[in-house]
């Protein structure tokens, strides 16, 4: 099986990054609480892992399962795969923050561009693939 990477898109933009792994947070744009996942990249499209969200609010209850620790409620998502997922841009808020290969680093700096950004899974060209490997640097 081919390796497979996370691809990013933007209003015409678009990068792939070598990682089989990656988690966002960001922050919800009205309680202005602090939102985390982990996520996998899968052959069946991307998977979060594990949550945590730093207080409760307007459309952010954590689930009956969530566990408080550490300052915030931890729990594992039950979403199947997705294909993609889309981040929405907010004037509100700051950017959502990607961590990858060892790099955590707002979304502007991964991908140029404003708008909505869109996750999936792909495989990468042979050349990106062993410059974005961690072994690489």
């Amino acid at each position: 099986m081919p390796a497979l990477a996370l691809c990013l898109a933007r209003a015409g933009a678009s990068v792939v990054i070598a990682t089989a792994q990656f988690s966002l947070s960001w922050t919800h744009s009205i309680e202005k609480i602090r939102w985390d996942e982990s996520w996998q990249v899968t052959p069946e499209g991307l998977v979060v892992t594990q949550a945590t969200i730093r207080g409760s609010g307007a459309g952010m209850e954590p689930p009956a399962d969530a566990v408080w620790r550490d300052g915030a409620w931890w729990y594992r998502p039950t979403l199947p795969p997705q294909p993609q997922v889309t981040l929405a841009a907010s004037d509100y808020t700051p950017d959502h923050t990607l961590c990858a290969l060892g790099r955590c680093a707002p979304m502007h700096e991964w991908i140029v561009g404003s708008g909505p950004v869109t996750m999936r899974t792909c495989t990468p060209p042979a050349s990106t693939a062993a410059e974005n490997s961690p072994a690489a640097r």
